[in-house]
């Protein structure tokens, strides 16, 4: 298991990136020795944990949102709902919006949804993450328990998580996989990136694997995808299909900005969560299906694709 997502597991509470700087400073060891978030942690390891982590919770979550959640972002939070019970939230996350907070980024999901504990009952929290410009289903655990049996779930890849995405030309073959080891790079703009990994990286590389398969196609132009992330890393299905030759329609970080620019698409990110099917920590499934964004909305329309001719299990 990685370390970052050993904390996830153990530690649900700690964000991304409060656990980088816990990492940074040394405060985080994997047997005594300073590691990285990707580090594998193999049974016998010991994972030095700071001793304020490990402090018991507190036995009743603040009801009190913090100051300056506003009106408009309660009810930005409830309009995404897609499905409610006692330990889940789904949401239907919108363009734009980040998942968590970051430098320069203080709106996000992830500080809205802690200004809703009195709302929830206790601070919801993230099991997974989308990127800013990526839309559609999002889970969010209620309590800490549900955190910790998802975060579990994950681990074992027992999500199916299904995209739609519109792409440059049409993959060939129409169906299949891409394998390729990913490892993280800044790019031009400072911004991060990642990339194939290169002979000699594989100390630092991801593992990633996706499979795809072309729904629906405009002429040699481009083509409607389902993607099917077998893991889980940062700008996966961005750089898989990348790197294929395929880039996604609108992806300013992976050569998508430029396709069918002239078509009169809007030029944003095309790449869409369309379902998510996970065991519930209570038992039985998790299964929630997002409508497509305005934008992916509007692109099918122009280019004279029918969202509707494929339901969430024959379209992907």
């Amino acid at each position: 298991m990685r370390l970052d997502r050993w904390f996830r597991v153990h530690f649900p509470d700690i964000t991304y990136g409060h656990l980088q700087k816990l990492l940074r400073s040394g405060q985080v060891r994997l047997d005594s020795r300073r590691a990285q978030a990707n580090a594998r942690v193999e049974s016998g390891q010991q994972v030095r944990v700071p001793a304020v982590l490990r402090l018991p919770p507190k036995t009743k979550p603040s009801l009190t949102p913090p100051l300056g959640l506003s009106k408009g972002d309660r009810d930005f939070i409830e309009a995404m709902i897609l499905y409610e019970d006692q330990d889940v939230l789904v949401l239907n996350k919108p363009y734009g919006i980040a998942v968590q907070g970051g430098t320069g980024t203080k709106r996000h999901l992830d500080g809205m949804l802690a200004g809703m504990a009195d709302r929830f009952g206790d601070r919801p929290r993230l099991v997974h993450r989308l990127d800013r410009d990526t839309t559609g289903v999002l889970l969010v655990a209620k309590h800490r328990d549900a955190a910790a049996k998802l975060g579990r779930i994950f681990q074992t890849r027992s999500a199916a998580k299904t995209y739609w995405a519109l792409v440059k030309g049409v993959p060939k073959p129409p169906q299949g996989k891409v394998e390729a080891a990913l490892v993280k790079a800044a790019g031009p703009d400072g911004e991060d990136r990642v990339r194939k990994a290169l002979p000699g990286e594989q100390a630092k590389a991801m593992h990633a694997t996706t499979h795809y398969s072309v729904i629906d196609r405009v002429a040699h132009k481009a083509s409607w995808v389902s993607l099917k992330p077998v893991t889980g890393r940062q700008h996966q299905l961005r750089a898989h299909m990348a790197l294929i030759g395929n880039p996604i329609v609108g992806d300013n970080k992976y050569d998508g900005d430029k396709v069918l620019a002239e078509s009169g698409i809007e030029p944003k990110l095309h790449l869409h969560a369309r379902r998510l099917v996970i065991p519930h920590p209570a038992g039985g499934n998790i299964d929630v299906t997002a409508p497509l964004p305005d934008h992916m909305r509007k692109a099918w329309e122009l280019l004279g694709l029918d969202a509707n001719r494929f339901d969430a299990d024959t379209g992907g």
